[in-house]
């Protein structure tokens, strides 16, 4: 008497797991293997096979998408507006790996790669108090936006009021060939601090550039934000010079030179793993040079 042998019980399949054998995407085998694999380390599936290149990230967002029911973004053709990453606290974002995009109303729409992660969602829903919107991007394209994100929510959350604006570090962005200039005057503790200030704040409020502009009766310095010129600081016309001076001096110029334009480079050290380089220009002008 024969017996036809009992075929093995291959498991329990999650959704998307079965979306991927069903598209030729993955083998029941390896979706398998994934799945025990995810479990063991207490991440999602999805989590799980992205960060072992088991399927192409923009593969895995769109059978994700498909399989939840939710929008499909690509990460890479939109802008994130500043405000918005400050809506979620960055450990949050650091955590879950999750990005605010917008927010409508109570809604607020966020950049997942797994759209399954419901603790993130509940989190995020009870530190913003609004109704969270999963919207499915790439697990790579995330990665890169969420690290950009944190740097320059890093930046945001300084603490202007206690930095040590006096002894602010200043490295060098490139070699240079400039001796040790007497500085005088602009290593004055008030210039000093007034224009690391204003650096930082620059720095702080997302700013592509500013502006130290002399007149005749008045001195202004104007950040630009968006396109948009801003008025922030007019410091007394007497102090156009020294401000000045001080910037030179930062940027490695001839600070006896005032007559034709100069190039330099300032680098703001903000930590170990942060700096910020600044490219400036000095233009004579009637009332003093502009930097």
């Amino acid at each position: 008497m024969s017996s036809t042998p009992q075929q093995k019980p291959k498991g329990y399949l999650s959704g998307i797991a079965r979306r991927l054998i069903s598209q030729e995407l993955l083998s029941e085998d390896n979706a398998l293997a994934a799945q025990t694999a995810s479990v063991k380390a207490r991440q999602s599936l999805i989590r799980h096979l992205a960060e072992q290149n088991l399927v192409k990230p923009s593969i895995l967002a769109r059978a994700a998408s498909q399989e939840f029911g939710s929008p499909l973004l690509d990460l890479s053709a939109v802008t994130i507006d500043p405000q918005q990453l400050e809506k979620v606290d960055g450990k949050l974002v650091e955590k879950h790996r999750i990005l605010p995009l917008s927010t409508r109303g109570k809604h607020l729409f966020l950049a997942v790669a797994d759209p399954t992660q419901a603790d993130a969602i509940d989190e995020v829903r009870f530190q913003t108090g609004l109704s969270v919107e999963p919207i499915v991007v790439e697990s790579d394209k995330l990665d890169r936006a969420v690290e950009e994100a944190l740097s320059a929510l890093g930046a945001g959350s300084m603490d202007l009021e206690d930095s040590d604006l006096d002894s602010l570090e200043v490295g060098e962005s490139e070699p240079s060939d400039a001796t040790d200039l007497s500085k005088g005057d602009v290593d004055d503790a008030p210039i000093v601090r007034f224009v690391n200030k204003m650096l930082l704040d620059a720095i702080k409020k997302g700013a592509s550039d500013i502006h130290f502009e002399p007149y005749e009766k008045r001195y202004r310095i104007r950040i630009r934000i968006d396109g948009i010129l801003k008025e922030v600081a007019t410091p007394p016309v007497s102090q156009a010079m020294r401000i000045a001076a001080r910037v030179k001096v930062m940027s490695k110029m001839d600070l006896a030179e005032k007559r034709v334009p100069q190039d330099g480079r300032i680098k703001i050290v903000l930590s170990k793993n942060r700096d910020i380089d600044f490219r400036v220009n000095s233009c004579p002008t009637l009332f003093g040079e502009k930097i």
